[in-house]
């Protein structure tokens, strides 16, 4: 029940109905990174990483139990997300976890071998029992992205819309669905640890305007990369 609660406390930070302040923590000045609390400081499994020195495995696939879906689009001072009613599943290493919603970072918080990406896309699911598994996806200036069209068309300024047009999420996955894994945490206060990280090798398309949209309402949004420490990166 403990890890439970912490787990639902942690994504306070994620949910549409998160109202706390965007002065109380942020990617600048006197509530920058550098002066999140606790575990953001503390912690030795910390999101994100450089992706460096991954370890070849036998890494399963993962299947995605994805159809259209969507509920809101919130932006919450922090990010752009997008809300799911938890239909939406992945399965991965013998566990099923539900989609709980999806959000952007510009440019990409986690880095691949040094390389930064203009932007990323967290897919935040959950377990029955509250352990969180990340998905995520690297975007490349190139073609517009039809499928994130939907969510640009009607991406607030502020506060929250429904979502008109329900995402074809396999839409915005990459063909070549090969990945890096990783324990690491989430990449906002209060930076839980515990949390599985799926990193796409493969990055899909997202046009300069497209990108040019996003960065007026969030340019900088990335916390930057933490150390590996001790932690394997498997591939």
């Amino acid at each position: 029940m403990k890890k439970i609660i912490t787990t639902l406390t942690a994504l306070t930070a994620l949910s549409a109905s998160c109202l706390v302040a965007a002065s109380e923590w942020s990617y600048s000045g006197e509530t920058a990174p550098a002066h999140w609390h606790g575990t953001c400081q503390s912690g030795v499994n910390q999101s994100p990483i450089d992706i460096t020195g991954a370890v070849e495995s036998e890494l399963k696939p993962i299947t995605f139990n994805y159809t259209q879906a969507g509920k809101n689009i919130v932006n919450n001072g922090h990010t752009v997300q997008v809300n799911f009613d938890g239909k939406q599943s992945i399965k991965i290493e013998g566990k099923t976890f539900n989609l709980l919603q999806l959000h952007f970072h510009a440019p990409s918080e986690n880095l691949i071998a040094g390389h930064s990406f203009p932007l990323e896309m967290h897919l935040v699911h959950s377990d029955k029992e509250g352990n969180l598994a990340v998905i995520g996806v690297m975007f490349k200036e190139g073609k517009a992205n039809t499928e994130l069209a939907k969510v640009w068309k009607e991406m607030p300024k502020s506060g929250e819309v429904d979502l008109t047009n329900k995402l074809d999420l396999v839409n915005l996955l990459p063909a070549d669905q090969a990945y890096y894994r990783f324990n690491g945490s989430l990449t906002t206060p209060p930076c839980s640890e515990g949390v599985t990280w799926f990193v796409m090798k493969n990055p899909i398309s997202i046009s300069s305007q497209q990108l040019t949209q996003f960065k007026a309402l969030y340019d900088g949004n990335n916390r930057p990369t933490q150390a590996i420490n001790a932690r394997p990166v498997l591939q």
